[in-house]
């Protein structure tokens, strides 16, 4: 989000005020740390890509109304239950590993901060009842102050309300093959299978509401709404399961006070939001990211898994890694169908 806003451009209000509503909404549905992030595929183009306000609604409302359809007609269930757990093992090791790439990135800018911090995040893992993450950003944000580490690069003067933003048919096609296609692929990886999986996985029983069908629906449902008055293309996604639960948080009360602090941004006068935002230290971040993406990427089914699905693990990951998720999906399905006949071979 921040580096949209940074290198995009975009008018923080909607995006701010975007998050809030989806954070808020998630809390009341689900009770639990379901995270709301940007659209990985979306937010890549955003910075590396001209995109009118147009196209990135019209991007939007496709991807929440496919969504919706695989909801309702049931197919995201459906879908969730084909993918093999060797695979899932895969995926959840190169998207843990690509969150890594991008911590060490930032921990590069200033590595005695990132590397200080990162070493308190993990003696504090030890003490799970202290709130490791804030005391982790507030050390972050103090030894930057101290040292003059180089703080996340926001641009001023871009504080405008919401304005309704309805595409014309020029931005529905560009934005269906530039934007939407690319990333219902990922969503549906990471956002919706893996995300109900791995909530499974930290909050057992707890989470049989936390279905591909649901998790479907409420992106649908956020994008649709939300993207015509400017917000960013916004889903649920199986790495901030593991972050927020990383850092304690085992409620709802966590996303929706999440929520409610960015609509309190959102709220404030010009430039004050952006000020606050600015004061963290990138490699701060980036300390944070690294034992998020830890907890990602050694999951149960990794450590637990047969010999013979280490083969198909390792290749998910890496075409996770090298490309993205549903080139993980295609390459470590295709792996697990060759591991199955080789087993039937032997055992004949």
């Amino acid at each position: 989000m921040l580096g949209c806003l940074a290198v995009a451009g975009l008018s923080p209000v909607p995006v701010l005020a975007g998050f809030a509503a989806f954070y808020i909404a998630s809390a009341v549905t689900y009770r639990l740390p379901i995270p709301v992030q940007p659209m990985k595929a979306v937010a890549a183009l955003l910075m590396t890509q001209a995109v009118a306000p147009g196209m990135l609604a019209a991007s939007g409302v496709m991807i929440g109304a496919v969504l919706i359809l695989l909801a309702l007609t049931g197919l995201a269930d459906r879908l969730g239950r084909l993918v093999p757990q060797s695979v899932l093992a895969g995926l959840q090791l190169g998207l843990g590993l690509s969150l890594a790439l991008v911590a060490l990135r930032l921990i590069g800018t200033s590595p005695l901060l990132g590397l200080t911090v990162a070493a308190l995040l993990a003696a504090l893992l030890a003490l799970p009842r202290l709130p490791g993450a804030a005391i982790g950003l507030g050390a972050a944000i103090g030894l930057g102050a101290l040292t003059g580490a180089p703080a996340l690069s926001l641009p001023e003067g871009l504080h405008s309300g919401l304005a309704f933003v309805w595409p014309g048919l020029d931005d529905f096609a560009q934005g269906a093959t530039r934007v939407a296609l690319p990333q219902l692929a990922l969503t549906l990886t990471n956002a919706v299978f893996l995300t109900a999986l791995v909530a499974g996985d930290y909050f057992g029983p707890s989470a049989a509401h936390v279905t591909p069908r649901r998790l479907a629906l409420s992106s649908g449902l956020a994008n649709l709404l939300l993207a015509p008055f400017g917000a960013l293309p916004m889903c649920h996604g199986a790495g901030g399961v593991a972050a927020h639960h990383r850092f304690g948080a085992r409620s709802g009360t966590a996303p929706l006070l999440l929520g409610l602090a960015l609509l309190a941004l959102a709220a404030l006068p010009a430039g004050t939001a952006f000020a606050i935002l600015g004061a963290i230290p990138a490699a701060g971040l980036g300390a944070l990211l690294l034992v998020a993406s830890a907890e990602l990427a050694l999951s149960r089914r990794l450590l637990d898994c047969r010999p013979s699905c280490r083969p198909v693990i390792a290749l998910a990951a890496a075409a996770t890694l090298l490309a993205d998720p549903m080139w993980g999906l295609v390459a470590g399905t295709g792996a697990e169908a060759v591991r199955i006949w080789l087993v039937r071979r032997v055992r004949a």
